[in-house]
């Protein structure tokens, strides 16, 4: 099933819940928000056979996990990517960190901000954990999934090369997106053999399909999982293929009137509006 976070078109509240057709049945109204949900299988379920409460056309999307613990990102993770930054393979995942005040939801403006104009895509599949887990070994690695969705890991290169850490450039507020919803595991199927598509204004700029990459998903939850507890509702971002705008020539960055999409096969097309800071 797709699981959303939106805000109700009647009385301006968040909430969350599933796409049914073209509606969406609110679950949420009252009762927490998505990550709460997570692993009660039996009760989305039931939900999913209840009438639709609002056309999805009316609603305003949130990021799918509007309160995540963690947001873990994984750098240069792709061998078309690996390749265009002229780095050696890592030994291990490269990772850094997002706040989750730094995407927004389907259809919401990112924000160019004003002290750079470096502003890239990085078109990525996310992975969203269903369950509180330690010390996974990556053959038990699907078992924990909840679902998939997309993301715009937004990056602000100048900030990102102040230093060998990334996290400054990858965290300017609104600066990525999140979504549009989350597609459940049994839903999305094999999503090692789903392409990942970015367009940047109709223009397709990254193409790839989702077993290119270096550290696949299994050992991406076996890593993280070693060093940190995974939680419900955290996020883990695979990392981008090649084609960023960094690599071209000259460098394509995203500015104000853009419109960027990410397309990944079996979930849908996140898509956002691209704004100066104000």
């Amino acid at each position: 099933m797709k699981l959303l976070s939106f805000v109700r078109p009647n009385d301006h509240k968040p909430s969350w819940g599933i796409i049914s057709g073209t509606g969406v049945i609110d679950v949420g109204h009252g009762s927490g928000t998505l990550r709460d949900a997570l692993g009660d299988n039996a009760a989305l379920k039931a939900a999913a056979s209840r009438p639709v409460d609002f056309a999805l056309a009316d609603v305003t999307y949130l990021p799918p996990i509007t309160n995540p613990d963690k947001i873990i990102c994984i750098g240069v993770n792709y061998k078309t990517h690996l390749a265009e930054t002229g780095r050696e393979q890592p030994k291990y995942p490269m990772i850094f960190a997002r706040w989750p005040n730094s995407h927004v939801g389907q259809g919401q403006p990112i924000i160019r901000p004003n002290v750079s104009d470096t502003f890239d895509y990085e078109g990525e599949l996310a992975v969203i954990i269903g369950k509180q887990c330690r010390h996974v070994k990556a053959a038990d690695a699907w078992g924990v999934i909840a679902g998939y969705s997309c993301y715009n890991d937004g990056t602000i290169r100048a900030f990102q090369r102040h230093t060998v850490q990334f996290h400054p450039g990858k965290n300017f507020y609104h600066s990525g997106s999140f979504g549009p919803w989350m597609v459940t595991p049994d839903e999305m199927g094999d999503v090692t053999r789903q392409p990942l598509q970015t367009r940047l204004n109709g223009v397709v700029v990254q193409d790839a399909v989702i077993d290119d990459l270096v550290f696949d998903i299994p050992a991406l939850i076996e890593y993280c999982s070693t060093f940190t507890q995974l939680e419900p509702g955290d996020v883990i971002a695979t990392g981008t293929t090649g084609g960023v705008g960094a690599y071209h020539t000259p460098p394509l960055w995203m500015k104000p009137g853009d419109v960027v999409e990410v397309d990944i096969g079996g979930i849908g097309v996140l898509s956002n509006p691209v704004v100066q800071e104000g």
